[in-house]
């Protein structure tokens, strides 16, 4: 396991943060560096066909080590990191034989892993941990699927007694603005199907994502001397409020889980004469996901004729549910879980709370499935990765390719 902690740290430490304010891809110049890295470490491993494009997606071939004709499968990653946190300087360090205590990462600013708030960590009692000093993210996601991806492939180079057919590997910038697939070129990949490595915890198989929008939220006001405003002051800050006062209370992040929908406020500002309200939709089922939508239409068309015409609404779909995608060829599902079961995983088969590269592809014609990458508390200071669980992900890798070259 040396060879992927070795492999991991060196990605890590590279600050590859996108940035949803820029409109070049990728969205950060930063990016190129690891993007360059991982090209030339495709070409040392042996792969073939190693490509990477004006905008930094890469891509490579292993070629099928079989006569047979067997379907090509790809395996998907993004090397890029939340903006949400700091991603330079990471510092991760190694918790060897984990004994299931709390975990200090940076005792100056009191900052402490416990399994007393993240019970996940009782999981991995034993096992080797890769953690933050408590003042960045890690970079697990989704530096560990690619850690996992190059792991494997350079297992196969080197053991040529595994048959597989053709596998394609992709990794993509900007997967953490959104913007993943939206350049990934998927007639020149050319596969049949295709894994994102991109989940959680081990075991971790997704075939369902959020239904997503976002929407804006514009109030105008008209500003008069409050001492004199009665009948006259219009305060788009107060008619903000009317609205947010309008959505459903339980309806938030914070109160609901599985396949429970949402409208989270994600910025809001504003002065008297005009404010704005930026939300974000969330629905697994389609039809609540459009009525949810209707919604902030009928409020805003209700405060309208309450107060005149003073409130607007822009609402722009990101995403869909890859679900209806994947369905009608379960099979590509049913491989990543036998693969995990020859292993003696069990799969951990639920909804996405959120997005992935794999939703946009999947309705780009490729259907792609999201398999366990290994981490856990991404996105922050508390995120946290088991050496097993990239391991045993490396495995299922090898393993599908196997499962897929017999079929």
């Amino acid at each position: 396991m040396q060879k992927i902690i070795d492999r991991f740290i060196s990605y890590v430490t590279i600050d590859t943060q996108s940035d949803p304010n820029s409109d070049s891809t990728p969205s950060t110049e930063k990016q190129w560096v690891l993007a360059n890295k991982l090209v030339e470490e495709l070409k040392q491993i042996g792969l073939e066909d190693v490509s990477i494009d004006a905008n930094s997606y890469i891509m490579a071939t292993l070629p099928s080590n079989i006569e047979k004709k067997v379907p090509t499968v790809g395996f998907i990653s993004h090397f890029d990191t939340t903006p949400d946190f700091s991603g330079a300087n990471v510092k991760p360090r190694l918790i060897h034989n984990y004994d299931g205590e709390d975990i200090i990462l940076n005792k100056e600013n009191n900052i402490v892993l416990s399994p007393d708030y993240f019970d996940d960590l009782l999981l991995y009692k034993g096992q080797t941990l890769i953690v933050t000093d408590g003042t960045t993210l890690l970079g697990a996601d989704d530096k560990a699927g690619i850690t996992e991806i190059i792991t494997a492939m350079e297992y196969l180079v080197n053991h040529p007694e595994v048959k597989h057919g053709p596998i394609r590997i992709g990794f993509t910038p900007d997967e953490e603005i959104g913007r993943g697939a939206h350049k990934f070129d998927v007639d020149k990949f050319n596969v049949d199907w295709a894994y994102t490595i991109d989940g959680s915890q081990i075991g971790e198989l997704e075939y369902e994502n959020f239904n997503a929008a976002e929407a804006k939220i514009t109030a105008t006001g008209k500003s008069v001397h409050p001492g004199y405003a009665k009948g006259k002051m219009v305060n788009a800050i107060g008619l903000i409020g009317e609205f947010m006062n309008s959505l459903p209370k339980e309806e938030v992040p914070e109160h609901t889980e599985g396949r429970d929908g949402f409208f989270h406020i994600n910025q809001l500002h504003g002065e008297i004469e005009k404010a704005e309200l930026e939300l974000i939709i969330r629905d697994h089922d389609k039809s609540l996901f459009e009525d949810k939508k209707k919604l902030l239409k009928n409020i805003i068309s209700d405060l309208n004729k309450k107060h005149g015409d003073y409130l607007s609404v822009e609402i722009k779909d990101q995403y869909f549910n890859m679900r209806e995608k994947i369905e009608p060829v379960f099979h590509v599902v049913e491989i990543a879980k036998e693969a995990m079961e020859g292993l003696g995983i069990e799969p951990i088969i639920k909804p996405i709370r959120g997005g992935t590269d794999g939703s946009q592809l999947s309705f780009m014609g490729l259907p792609c499935p999201n398999i366990f990458a290994g981490g856990h508390n991404f996105h922050g200071k508390y995120e946290y990765v088991p050496v097993e669980s990239m391991q045993k992900a490396v495995d299922v890798i090898v393993k599908i390719c196997e499962l897929v070259a017999r079929k």
